[in-house]
């Protein structure tokens, strides 16, 4: 048995929300992501793990079994999703901010 994260309540592990308070019970996130060839039948599964704040990245292929896996501490996947992110706007060079003042 354990207790719910809002109510304290004792609940069967199994449940995902809590039959007294109905607040979730999720301990992991899980999204899949397809690849970018579609022909090659794999697919990323991220899976984040919300106790123990790590993020563990699975490639599928098309059977459902599992080929590769790493997982990441908070930090590091942090560090990965800002990467990954779109790139700051390019800043304009000194000489271009300098003709901007020039010119007010």
């Amino acid at each position: 048995m354990v207790r719910c994260s809002t109510c304290d309540r004792e609940l069967e592990a199994a449940h995902r929300y809590c039959p007294w308070c109905a607040a979730p019970q999720r301990r992991k996130l899980v999204e899949f992501f397809r690849g970018a060839d579609p022909t090659a039948g794999r697919a990323l599964r991220v899976s984040r793990y919300l106790p123990e704040r790590l993020v563990r990245f699975s490639v599928w292929d098309e059977t459902g079994t599992v080929r590769a896996a790493v997982s990441l501490d908070e930090d590091e996947a942090a560090r990965l999703a800002e990467f990954v992110a779109d790139p700051p706007a390019a800043r304009p060079s000194l000489l271009d901010e300098l003709r901007t003042l020039v010119r007010r």
